[in-house]
């Protein structure tokens, strides 16, 4: 169920679990900023959520109360991401569910990637 990116974070949504290590994950990559592990229902050949390591709901949280070197680090993040599985030459996709919408489903900002084939439509109804 989509949620209300206008609640206050819930420190006990999945995401908050499992950078407490309560919950495992497949991890990708792990910096100061951000954790990266593969989806548990990929949607691609290559389907991996990038999450910032502070108590963001959404995107518009993020972007309007982290610091720069937060934005920056875990901006950086996705890039490095990418460029470790090695989506960089092929192309990749991105992805951010914002709020009711946009579908967001769990209530911490994640980044999608998806990889591993040609994305020819932008949305599909």
């Amino acid at each position: 169920m989509p949620i209300d990116p206008r609640q206050p974070y819930d420190d006990d949504n999945i995401f908050a679990r499992i950078l407490r290590g309560e919950i495992p994950c497949n991890r990708v990559y792990e910096d100061d900023w951000a954790l990266a592990f593969h989806d548990i229902r990929p949607q691609a050949p290559v389907h991996v959520l990038v999450i910032p390591k502070g108590r963001y709901v959404s995107w518009d949280d993020f972007t309007a109360t982290a610091g720069d070197a937060e934005i920056g680090g875990f901006t950086r993040a996705v890039g490095n991401v990418t460029r470790q599985l090695g989506l960089d030459a092929p192309g990749y996709r991105l992805m951010v569910n914002m709020g009711g919408h946009g579908h967001q489903e769990v209530p911490h900002l994640h980044v999608h990637i998806f990889g591993g084939r040609q994305f020819l439509h932008m949305i599909v109804d």
